[in-house]
């Protein structure tokens, strides 16, 4: 059960058990890594709930935090249904760019298909920061390259204690 906030007209918050949750740390990992998670087809709750199982249990990383989960508006490509975002602070002891990989290994056994840019998508998973690197490379920019234009990555930052 989730308890619906709204915004403003176009944005909604919802805080659930699991999205809103900080976590006790129990691992050594070294690396903390904020990754905002987002779809709008299907049951997205659902599949963020399962998203939260996934990761407590995945040895490659730790769930530290995890932000309240917004509905908002699409940009890009508006002929779609509104997205759910949300915010998660995992730990890991992988690189950058291995972590890139992990999360779009994730992101397809989560039934993700490309097909072009801002598409509809059942699971969206960007790195927006890792620890407090600056990356330029031509897989990956980190801090993510538009975080702090999208209303979708700020609130739910706002929701987190980095």
């Amino acid at each position: 059960m989730y308890l619906k906030s709204k915004l403003s007209k176009s944005l909604i918050t919802f805080k659930g058990l699991h999205f809103r949750s900080k976590q006790r740390e129990k691992k050594y990992l070294r690396h903390k890594v904020v990754v905002g998670i987002g779809g709008n087809l299907g049951d997205v709750k659902r599949r963020f709930e399962h998203l939260f199982v996934y990761f407590k249990r995945d040895k490659q990383v730790e769930l530290l935090e995890t932000s309240l989960i917004l509905q908002n508006p699409p940009f890009g490509f508006l002929d779609q249904d509104d997205f759910l975002n949300s915010i998660v602070v995992l730990k890991t002891n992988l690189q950058p760019l291995e972590f890139l990989d992990y999360l779009m290994r994730v992101e397809k056994r989560f039934s993700r298909e490309r097909s072009f840019a801002n598409a509809p998508r059942t699971l969206d998973l960007d790195i927006i920061f890792f620890d407090n690197r600056i990356i330029n490379h031509k897989r990956l920019q980190i801090p993510h390259i538009s975080w702090k234009e999208r209303e979708s990555v700020v609130i739910p930052l706002l929701d987190i204690n980095l």
